[in-house]
């Protein structure tokens, strides 16, 4: 990771930790969408990074926004779930010639059925994980599942608005 690499990856920590805490913290659809975007940072992280650093990030970014929801540990918990599955989750996607060097998993570098089969079940697993945190000691099954479900979508189609709109393509095809 080169020193530019570095200093976007510190920028963007502090434009999505700024913007999941000042402006989607009060967005909800319908009364079960809740906006996460926060996510879909960790999940465009460098592919090179090891599961350990990123844990470390995720750790900070997932403290940081319970510093600003007063959520006592959720986002911290199940964002470092997503951390630890996602170098797994990657080998399970990785194309036959391997990805290519210096490529983050967006959308533009990607496409968009990659993206999809990639980032939605990692997006779920943390929406679940944090509404099941949420909803811990209580019998409600099915309110979990349907808040994790329409917020888990709602962040995908965030998260791509987001990527089609401030990020570049890196490589040309």
């Amino acid at each position: 990771m080169n020193s530019r690499t570095f200093i976007l990856a510190i920028l963007g920590f502090f434009a999505y930790m700024a913007v999941q805490a000042f402006v989607l913290k009060n967005v909800v659809i319908f009364g079960s969408a809740f906006a996460f975007l926060y996510v879909i940072y960790i999940l465009i992280f460098p592919l090179e990074i090891k599961t350990i650093p990123l844990m470390l990030v995720s750790f900070l970014l997932g403290f940081s926004i319970d510093i600003f929801y007063d959520s006592l540990g959720m986002h911290t918990a199940s964002l470092v779930l997503v951390a630890f599955l996602r170098k797994s989750w990657l080998k399970v996607h990785t194309p036959t010639g391997g990805f290519d060097d210096n490529t983050d998993p967006t959308v533009l570098n990607m496409g968009f059925g990659w993206f999809l089969t990639y980032a939605l079940p990692l997006i779920l697993i943390h929406h679940l994980a944090f509404f099941y945190i949420d909803n811990l000691g209580t019998d409600l099954y099915i309110p979990v599942i349907v808040k994790a479900v329409s917020s888990a979508v709602f962040t995908f189609i965030l998260g791509v608005i987001v990527q089609m709109l401030f990020y570049k393509k890196k490589r040309g095809i």
